[in-house]
């Protein structure tokens, strides 16, 4: 799965609404690489933090007196926006955070988050992504994490997100700040993996997020909350069960429908889309949400964005073989609603064409998932009605599913036979590598699929169909290979077989491969 974690956003709906782009923070980061006359030290900050208490103070004193008269307030009001506006100068200088933690600067904005005029939280929320801003911390990995820890050790995950619940959409400075809130949450995490777990234990923020891909129509803050929630659960099976269990499998599919007859309008939608098909793929790892996917009717969606021939085909295969994957109800579901006849239409290479999918690149990654897929569907349905429905593919048409199978044999056979000539001439040049790494090389190069191709033939073999196997051993012959040739592929793939699921499940895989390895 494509790693998140990746870039920066390119403007937030106030930018791309048209409105003036904030240059204060390319200001300040420029003032501190030129060392121009402004540069900050700890005095300044000092002076600074000092400055902003101040005001701040004033503004809490003048509303406690003066609860019922705005006018009486006001004025303090704007003082204490201006003193945030001016701590925005300390993102020009990183190095120096360790000084704003020191001075216990961080309680009293965080505080702000909460304050009574929405405006006011506003400017926090700006102010901070300001300051955690990956371009603006660069390679100061020590101040960046004493930042987010004290503002972590603060709550300020908890009244970001407490904030999201009174910011409007209509207004489009509200707006901006929910596109803030979001940013901030991805610049934490990037700093500090450990907050994508934090934030989703303290905080209703997947709650948020859910009910923010919903909604019909498209725009920047979508896009960004089906990035976030990619980045949430790309790496923690405690946030895909969190999600699992707030009916977020149905809430994702309600998300993906939007796209089963129609392709999404720009670039940026098509990326909110694949999103959208990250989150679903993380979701599908844990087992209770396979199964809450067959309930939602996961799988007969994915069918018909596959029948519908639009974009998110490719994205539909993914899914189906992230739900097929250990986990024979699906299998079964899949064969029922008549999924076969779809998923060899795509094995056989007839997958619909568009600029996106002309490329290479794409082609072959969904030729890989479709061979994964027929594999889990031969894991997945062992005998009965259905796996002579499957296994009766392989005949029809004078056997031309075999015939693509070989074809595609011989293609990654060859890849991994030229990785393997290349890692033997690096190891002629001395460099060393382990046996492992090794492994994991030929695996990049195409031996994993390979593998998969080899186990789907000894399914075949081991079906005892005299005009499937005489269709492979004559292929065979045409290649010039033997039997001995998938049998050593199957053996490596036995022998690399790892204890992921458990001592039992492995050897339960080894035995079914070792199955295939004495029939041929």
């Amino acid at each position: 799965m494509e790693d998140h974690h990746k870039r920066k956003r390119d403007g937030s709906p106030a930018e791309n609404g048209g409105g003036a782009v904030d240059l204060s923070l390319l200001e300040a980061v420029e003032r501190s690489q030129n060392g121009g006359a402004e540069a900050l030290d700890a005095r300044a900050v000092k002076k600074l933090v000092l400055s902003f208490e101040r005001r701040l103070r004033d503004n809490l004193e003048a509303r406690m007196k003066h609860p019922e008269e705005p006018e009486r307030f006001a004025d303090s009001e704007v003082e204490l926006h201006g003193e945030i506006e001016r701590l925005r100068v300390l993102a020009g200088a990183p190095e120096l955070y360790p000084e704003l933690v020191a001075l216990n600067a961080v309680p009293s904005l965080v505080g702000l988050l909460g304050h009574d005029n929405a405006d006011i939280a506003v400017d926090v929320v700006s102010l901070l992504t300001d300051l955690t801003d990956a371009d603006v911390l660069g390679d100061h990995d020590d101040p960046a994490r004493a930042l987010v820890a004290a503002l972590v050790d603060n709550n300020a995950l908890e009244l970001l997100v407490q904030n999201l619940a009174r910011l409007s959409e209509a207004d489009p400075d509200e707006a901006a700040a929910i596109y803030n809130t979001l940013a901030n949450v991805e610049n934490m995490i990037e700093v500090n993996p450990a907050v994508a777990d934090l934030v989703c234990e303290r905080t209703k923020l997947l709650r948020w997020l859910l009910g923010r891909i919903k909604v019909r129509e498209f725009d920047a803050n979508k896009q960004y909350a089906s990035e976030i929630l990619a980045i949430l659960l790309q790496n923690s099976a405690a946030n895909q069960k969190r999600l699992g269990q707030m009916n977020g499998v149905d809430g994702i599919l309600q998300a993906v429908a939007m796209y089963k007859s129609r392709d999404p309008k720009s670039s940026d939608e098509e990326e909110m889309l694949e999103n959208l098909f990250d989150c679903l793929c993380c979701l599908l790892m844990p087992a209770e949400n396979k199964e809450r996917f067959l309930k939602s009717e996961g799988v007969e969606l994915m069918i018909i964005i596959m029948k519908q021939k639009k974009s998110a085909y490719g994205s539909a295969i993914r899914a189906l073989d992230f739900a097929m994957t250990k986990y024979p109800p699906a299998c079964e579901r899949f064969v029922d609603v008549l999924g076969l006849k779809t998923a060899f239409a795509a094995f056989m290479g007839k997958i619909p064409v568009s600029k996106k999918n002309k490329k290479e690149s794409y082609q072959e990654e969904l030729e890989e998932r479709i061979i994964s897929l027929i594999a889990s569907l031969f894991g997945g349905i062992v005998r009965g009605s259905r796996r002579d429905r499957l296994l009766s593919k392989f005949v029809e048409n004078e056997c031309e599913k075999i015939d693509r199978l070989m074809e595609l044999y011989m293609r990654y056979s060859d890849r991994v036979k030229a990785e393997t000539e290349r890692l033997d001439q690096l190891e002629l040049d001395d460099l060393e590598m382990d046996d492992d790494e090794r492994y994991n090389r030929k695996l990049e190069a195409g031996l994993y699929t390979l593998q998969l191709i080899a186990v789907i033939l000894g399914h075949l073999w081991s079906s005892e169909h005299p005009r499937m196997r005489a269709r492979i051993e004559l292929l065979l012959k045409q290649h010039k290979l033997t039997k001995e040739d998938v049998k050593d592929i199957l053996q490596e793939y036995h022998d690399n077989i790892g204890d992921l699921d458990g001592p039992e499940e492995k050897e339960r895989a080894q035995a079914r491969i070792q199955k295939f390895i004495a029939a041929f």
